[in-house]
């Protein structure tokens, strides 16, 4: 057990979309606090007003609590740590900026963007990296203080050490060095009073009493300004696990938030994606605790409860991991056949009233989701896949070209007769339940001296429309007697120029 209370944070930008990457560490940290009885903290990192997306923050929120990432403190919920959104924190930042200029740990710098773009193409040209030369780092007070009577604007710079180095240890990779040399004297707070992410993180994880940080490994060349931050500060850094990059299935280019395709599928990168494409959230969850992390080395399929007693950081693994989507697919078919038909149906409707125009309400009234939900819940593996296989139960009529009707080296009169068969047998049949229709038809294929996938693909193409759809005694009884007659006569109408084509040849 940690050594002080464990209190993590989820700290997105609303800058976009809730991406999976940044799902699956708001998911570790809200395991690992979880695990440890702690406090999963979600807190908004909005100081980029330029690049804020309006609808960015209800699709984190929603995203989160749609795959079960509740949160103890943050927006909606409130905390004494607040306020939870940067944009409401701008003066704490001005106020411990300024602190560290007037104890000698930063300096301001009037420094115009024109200069520093000029500096900037010198040092490229003569093959160095861009980076700020410390210009202003050395101006005496004098200089400061004629600056600032002649308005000039500035920003504040931390004054990195030019010598030495930072050493720290990253829970998940050990021991990690940065030589100070490397170090740029990076910008603190902007000119515009806006903080930096460096600043803003640093004061708000120490006020907020973050004990642990885990994020992207693309946050390590961060680390440690941070830590020289707290130095300055003289403030007790958190401790720090830098999570695993995730990888396009691939395996060899890293998933990024731009659509990008791999063989030849498109993947889907956001929360609201997945969601709109019927993966189910405790999938997902599922899904995602397995990218870096593993359950015992064999366990596939455990619930939260299992994942929040098993999860150590200590199991991470630091190398980047690939995100199978076929192992997802999997994962999603073996929760929706957990689910029982009832509420399997219910969570099909939004996705059958999206996809078929049908409101939700009428969808619950219709009888035939009743026999259709059971016999396709073994054949989906997304809620989206469901009203391909059945929309033809909802349709007035339907459309195919009667070539379809005619199976694989069969001819029309062929086809002919087993509609004509069809349909004798089913006005006659006692009940119109599959148990019952499969008795009859069944025979009706002895009685044909036919195969069973020639005279079912006939009357399958004739009441559905489709080549494939769900079990074929199920999906008439969806239908009903006077529906599957009435679409078996259509089809004998539509087969007989062809027979009469056939007669003339």
């Amino acid at each position: 057990m940690p050594e002080k209370p464990v209190r993590v944070r989820f700290a997105p930008s609303p800058t976009g979309y809730l991406h999976i990457g940044g799902a699956r560490t708001a998911l570790f940290n809200w395991l690992f606090a979880r695990h440890h009885g702690g406090k999963f903290i979600l807190r908004i990192e909005d100081t980029d007003r330029k690049r804020y997306v309006p609808d960015a923050l209800e699709d984190i929120t929603s995203g989160l609590r749609w795959l079960g990432l509740d949160w103890d403190e943050g927006p909606e919920v409130g905390g004494p740590y607040g306020p939870y959104f940067q944009s409401e924190r701008t003066e704490l930042y001005r106020k411990w900026a300024h602190w560290l200029v007037e104890h000698g740990h930063a300096y301001k710098c009037f420094c115009t963007p024109e200069r520093l773009e000029r500096m900037r193409k010198e040092q490229v040209a003569r093959g160095e990296p861009p980076r700020y030369d410390r210009k202003c780092r050395f101006l005496t007070p004098e200089e400061v203080e004629a600056n600032e009577k002649a308005g000039k604007p500035y920003v504040i710079r931390f004054k990195s050490p030019l010598t030495g180095h930072t050493t720290f240890t990253d829970l998940i990779r050990g021991e990690i060095t940065f030589d100070h040399k490397n170090l740029d004297d990076f910008i603190l707070l902007k000119s515009d009073g806006f903080p930096t992410y460096h600043l803003a993180n640093v004061i708000d994880d120490h006020f907020m009493e973050i004990s642990h940080i885990m994020r992207g490994d693309e946050w390590i060349s961060s680390a440690p300004k941070h830590i020289l931050l707290y130095q300055a500060f003289g403030w007790e850094p958190p401790k720090l696990a830098h999570l695993p990059l995730i990888l396009d299935p691939s395996g060899k280019g890293k998933l990024s938030k731009r659509k990008k395709r791999v063989a030849g599928q498109e993947l889907l990168v956001f929360v609201k994606e997945f969601r709109e494409a019927g993966y189910l959230p405790e999938a997902l969850f599922n899904f995602l605790a397995n990218i870096g992390w593993s359950f015992d080395g064999s366990t596939e399929i455990f619930t939260r409860e299992e994942a929040i007693a098993r999860f150590d950081i200590r199991d991470i693994n630091p190398a980047p991991a690939a995100m199978p989507y076929t192992k997802l697919d999997w994962i999603n078919g073996v929760y929706i056949r957990k689910l029982s038909a009832d509420e399997l149906k219910e969570r099909l409707i939004p996705f059958l009233s999206r996809d078929m125009g049908i409101p939700e309400e009428e969808l619950r009234k219709r009888k035939e989701l009743d026999v259709l939900v059971p016999i396709i819940q073994e054949r989906i593996k997304r809620l989206d896949e469901a009203a391909g296989l059945i929309d033809f139960a909802f349709k007035d009529e339907i459309e195919y070209p009667p070539e379809m009707l005619i199976q694989k080296k069969m001819p029309p009169e062929s086809t002919l007769k087993v509609l004509d068969r069809t349909i004798e047998a089913l006005e006659e049949v006692p009940d119109f339940d599959s148990e019952t229709l499969e008795q009859r038809l069944r025979a009706l294929v002895d009685e044909l001296g036919m195969k069973a996938r020639e005279v079912f693909g006939v009357i399958r193409v004739a009441t559905t429309g489709k080549k494939v759809a769900p079990p074929l005694f199920g999906s008439l009884e969806a239908l009903g007697r006077e529906r599957t007659l009435e679409r078996l006569r259509k089809a004998r109408e539509l087969i007989l120029p062809l027979c009469q084509s056939s007669e003339n040849e």
